[in-house]
């Protein structure tokens, strides 16, 4: 396991999953946050997830649940548990594949130019670094999306964007335990980062998180 990012995937043991759905999308969300899950996520997954879809730092494989039965659905993340939680969510007929990786390497060369969509939500802000530092993320998804796909998702965002006394405390507490990594993180650093790699890039901040989508992706140009 590549040490970069062995700390943000520690806190997602099975019991803590247990538990995700009801402190992030419920408690944390709506009240640390300020951006609704079923206000502002939700919409964001469906209105941009396409038929052939990978996503990726899966979680509890929530949002997957809003999918069309018609839409062919693949897994990747570095922590096992959580595939085996989404898996299990999703239904195990519906996942074409689930691919135990770690984002900061190349993608293997069977998901190159694969998918039409790919989706990261709440991964961006558990990744080390700065927004900078997580090129290579970008990088290596987009070199898995068809010429004409669609890379979405959304990311907690740092000091700047203000946070409420809940928040703050939340973002003190995972940050020292490098859960998240996001201190420094701006949606104008998200969108010089998206920008590299695509094209077309709209971003809209609901609350304390940065909603994003990129298009169009550009020729491949590996991160240094």
């Amino acid at each position: 396991m590549n040490t970069k990012t062995r700390d943000g995937i520690k806190a997602y043991t099975p019991l803590s999953l247990k538990l995700y759905d009801w402190w992030v999308l419920r408690v944390s969300n709506r009240y640390a946050w300020k951006c609704a899950t079923e206000r502002h996520l939700i919409p964001h997954f469906r209105n941009n997830m396409k038929n052939n879809h990978l996503d990726v730092g899966v979680g509890t494989g929530y949002y997957l649940t809003y999918t069309p039965d018609s839409c062919t659905i693949s897994l990747l993340d570095l922590n096992i548990s959580s595939l085996e939680a989404a898996n299990a969510r999703v239904g195990r007929n519906r996942v074409k594949a689930s691919i135990l990786h770690d984002v900061f390497e190349p993608y293997p060369s069977n998901l190159q130019e694969q998918f039409d969509s790919v989706s990261m939500f709440y991964l961006l802000h558990c990744l080390p670094g700065e927004m900078s530092d997580k090129a290579e993320v970008i990088a290596h998804a987009s070199s898995a999306l068809t010429k004409e796909g669609c890379l979405f998702g959304a990311t907690i965002l740092g000091d700047e964007a203000g946070h409420n006394v809940f928040g703050r405390k939340l973002m003190k507490i995972y940050n020292k335990k490098g859960i998240f990594s996001n201190r420094t993180d701006s949606a104008e650093g998200l969108a010089s980062l998206l920008t590299r790699y695509f094209h077309h890039v709209e971003i809209v901040v609901e609350g304390r998180v940065a909603l994003f989508k990129a298009e169009r992706k550009k020729e491949m140009m590996l991160a240094e």
